[in-house]
């Protein structure tokens, strides 16, 4: 829609884009220069080190406050609060903006649905398993100013019903468009993902030992993108990130596993050594322990021809066509296996099956769900 112009928030946590692991802000990154490119007029509610191109941005925040997510309630809640404040005060100063589309979990819906009729109509992208915060979604009532937008099919049976009554779509994620580099297949498999126990790194490295296949772990631990940082802090006794779940399960689960040879960790990618990683890549494992809902990362791995081998758990199934693109298997037994046939596969056939799922069309199903929000919110 030509002329429309959004309010895309993209809240606290990392910048835009995401300087490694950074899956909501991948996907902003991914939308809005294609709905720029439709002819909308972006404003982009971040923080302060992030670089995408915007018509205008609203930097609320100075520095990105990822690295305290985990942290205990009654010591990060305002940090969400503080970043909403921002958004708030610039409707108010006379933001002129036909529709919010909104990636801030919980709060971002609940700040602007009480605003009303003072706030426009406002989309939100619901980018996580949906049995969390029950009490709220079960209760919300965005009253027809407040809609949803889910990324799976499976995402959203999980929802409770008050959830599904109030949304309105389901736009798969797409996956940024591959850099230009030169690079020679590898042997190894992959995860690439931040480091914690749903995205199940101790499964894969005990996967990867068992099949004699070399592994990569790429991924923050607790924000922490540098092997070297997180292991003086460790040896510091930074009681903070010792209690952080994450690093309990790092320490516990996974750094054990490390051999240097079969199991590595190179920590936190991005850009060209990203790209290099992963399409070198002889399969990207996915041994998630959790639903997971929206997956680009397959998506970006299936674009590059490398097939998936993970659990059939939220979104996979509809992802990745077993003996096709890539194999799921529920029992660790059984992906030993199957990793020994990921050679079997074609990546020409996952490629092609990736081309459903294009920034493009993503931009499209969400200009046309803006534009069903208006003509319904219109007086």
């Amino acid at each position: 829609m030509s002329g429309l112009r959004v309010l895309v928030n993209a809240g606290p946590w990392l910048p835009v884009p995401p300087d490694g692991y950074g899956g909501i802000e991948t996907v902003v990154a991914t939308l809005v220069p294609e709905l720029r490119r439709a002819g909308a007029h972006v404003t982009l509610a971040t923080v302060g080190p992030s670089t995408l191109e915007a018509d205008a941005h609203l930097r609320v925040l100075d520095e990105p406050a990822f690295r305290s997510i985990a942290m205990p309630y009654n010591r990060v809640s305002g940090i969400a609060h503080a970043h909403m404040q921002g958004v708030v005060a610039a409707i108010r100063d006379g933001g002129d903006w036909d529709v919010v589309h909104d990636h801030l979990e919980v709060v971002g819906p609940a700040v602007l649905g009480a605003m009303g009729t003072a706030a426009p109509p406002t989309l939100q992208t619901l980018h996580w398993d949906l049995r969390k915060h029950p009490d709220f979604y079960a209760r919300f009532d965005g009253r027809g100013r407040v809609a949803f937008a889910a990324v799976s099919a499976s995402q959203l049976e999980r929802a409770p019903r008050n959830l599904q009554e109030q949304t309105i779509g389901v736009v798969p994620l797409a996956a940024p468009p591959a850099l230009a580099v030169d690079v020679d297949p590898g042997s190894h498999a992959l995860v690439l993902a931040r480091i914690t126990a749903d995205k199940g790194q101790d499964l894969a490295a005990r996967i990867c030992r068992r099949a004699g296949i070399p592994l990569v772990l790429a991924g923050p631990v607790a924000g922490i993108g540098d092997p070297a940082e997180l292991e003086r802090r460790l040896a510091d006794g930074d009681e903070a990130l010792q209690a952080h779940p994450d690093v309990q399960y790092w320490c516990q689960d996974v750094r054990p596993l490390l051999d240097g040879t079969t199991v590595t960790w190179v920590g936190g990618v991005a850009g060209e050594e990203k790209e290099r990683l992963l399409r070198s890549a002889r399969v990207l494992l996915t041994p998630n322990r959790w639903a997971e809902p929206g997956a680009t990362g397959v998506v970006e791995a299936l674009s590059r021809g490398v097939p998936v081998l993970g659990t059939p758990l939220g979104v996979l199934p509809s992802l990745v066509e077993h003996g096709r693109t890539g194999f799921l298997a529920a029992e660790e037994d059984e992906l030993v296996r199957l990793l020994h046939r990921v050679d079997e596969l074609d990546p020409q056939a996952c490629r092609a099956a990736a081309e459903q799922w294009t920034p493009a069309g993503m931009a499209r199903q969400y200009l046309d769900l803006y534009t069903r929000l208006l003509e319904e919110n219109r007086s």
